[in-house]
C-alpha cells in the first residue's frame, strides 16, 4: 500500500532532454522541501558523468538526490529494478514528510513508477538469444525481424533503441502476446504526482543538444569511455548502447572519427528527444509549460500547489 502522501504530493519533472528540467526541479526541491529523485535510466551508472549531463555534486545546492550512480557499468539497467527501488525513495520521503521531485525524460521509468504496470516474467536464456543476435546481425535488422512479428511495436520503437527492441522480442516471446498487451493503463499517478513537462522551440532545443553535444566532447567525453573501458563497458548491456557512449566506442573501434561520433551523437540525440515528445503527449495527466518563459517557476509553482 501507498505511503500517506506529504503536505505536498510528489512532483514529476519530465519532458524532452536539453529542455531545462534539472533547473526547475531544483528550484521546486527548495521551495518544497523536497530531494530530487532521478527518472533518468543512463544516470544510474557510476562514471558515467559527461555523456549524460549528469549534475555535479557541487551544483545540487545540498539537496538529496536518489537513483543516481546506483549501478556499475557491467550491470543491466531494468524498469522493475529501477521502479522497486524507486517507490521505495518515495515511500520513504513522503513518511518522513518531504516531497519527491522526480526528473527526469527516461520515458518507460516514468511511466513504470507512477502508473500500476506488472512487468512480464523475463528469461535469462530467451533475453541472452536476443542479445546475441543483436550483436550478430545488428541494431537495425534486428528492428527488422520485430516488424515481422509486431508492426505496432516496431512502429513505437526506434530503430537504433536495441534494448528495448530485445525486450520486446523476448516478452512476446514469453507471452505469445503482442508487446503492447504488457504496457500500463494510464490513470490516476501514484501518491496523487503532479507531472509538469517542459518543451521548447524546436530550432532552439536543437540548438541546446547541439552545443550540450559539443560540451560534452570538449569536457572529455572520449576520456570518459576511456576509463570505463576499464571497468567493464564494453561487457555492459544497457550502458555502452547509451547515446554518446555507444558513438565513442564506434569510434574507438575505427568505424569513424571522433568528430563524426559528435555528430552522430547530436542526431541521435535529437531523434530521442523526437520520441520523447510523441510520447509525453500522449499522457493527458501532463501539463506542458515553456522552458524559455521568464515565469516558469511561478508557472509551475501554481501547477503543484492548484
Amino acid at each position: 500500500m501507498d505511503a500517506a502522501v506529504s503536505a505536498h504530493p510528489p512532483v514529476a519533472v519530465v519532458g524532452p532532454t536539453a529542455s531545462g528540467k534539472s533547473d526547475l526541479a531544483l528550484d521546486l526541491a527548495e521551495h518544497l522541501d523536497g530531494d530530487i529523485i532521478n527518472l533518468d535510466a543512463m544516470q544510474q551508472y557510476r562514471g558515467m558523468d559527461i555523456g549524460t549531463a549528469k549534475l555535479p555534486v557541487d551544483e545540487r545546492r545540498g539537496i538529496p538526490h536518489h537513483q543516481i550512480d546506483v549501478l556499475d557499468v557491467t550491470e543491466t539497467a531494468t524498469v522493475a529494478r529501477y521502479q522497486q527501488a524507486a517507490s521505495g525513495d518515495v515511500e520513504r520521503l513522503l513518511a518522513a514528510g518531504r516531497t519527491p521531485v522526480l526528473v527526469g525524460g527516461s520515458m518507460m521509468y516514468i511511466q513504470g513508477l507512477l502508473d500500476d504496470w506488472r512487468f512480464p516474467a523475463t528469461d535469462p536464456a530467451v533475453r541472452a538469444r536476443y542479445e546475441a543476435l543483436l550483436d550478430e546481425i545488428g541494431v537495425a535488422a534486428l528492428h527488422r525481424r520485430l516488424a515481422e512479428v509486431d508492426a505496432a511495436a516496431a512502429a513505437s520503437i526506434l530503430d537504433t533503441d536495441g534494448r528495448r527492441i530485445v525486450r520486446a522480442l523476448e516478452v512476446i516471446e514469453l507471452t505469445g502476446q503482442p508487446f503492447a498487451a504488457s504496457a500500463p493503463v494510464i490513470g490516476e499517478p501514484r501518491w496523487g504526482t503532479r507531472i509538469i513537462a517542459l518543451d521548447r522551440d524546436t530550432t532552439e532545443l536543437d540548438d541546446r543538444i547541439r552545443r550540450r553535444t559539443r560540451l560534452m566532447f570538449e569536457q572529455g567525453l572520449v576520456d570518459e569511455v576511456h576509463g570505463l573501458i576499464g571497468h567493464g563497458l564494453r561487457a555492459g548491456v544497457t550502458a555502452r548502447r547509451a547515446i554518446g557512449y555507444a558513438q565513442v566506442l564506434s569510434a574507438l573501434d575505427g568505424e569513424y572519427d571522433v568528430a563524426q561520433a559528435e555528430e552522430l551523437t547530436f542526431i541521435g540525440t535529437r531523434r530521442y528527444v523526437r520520441r520523447q515528445r510523441s510520447w509525453f503527449r500522449r499522457d493527458h495527466r501532463i501539463v506542458w509549460l515553456d522552458a524559455a518563459d521568464r515565469h516558469l517557476l511561478d508557472d509551475a509553482r501554481r501547477v503543484v500547489e492548484s
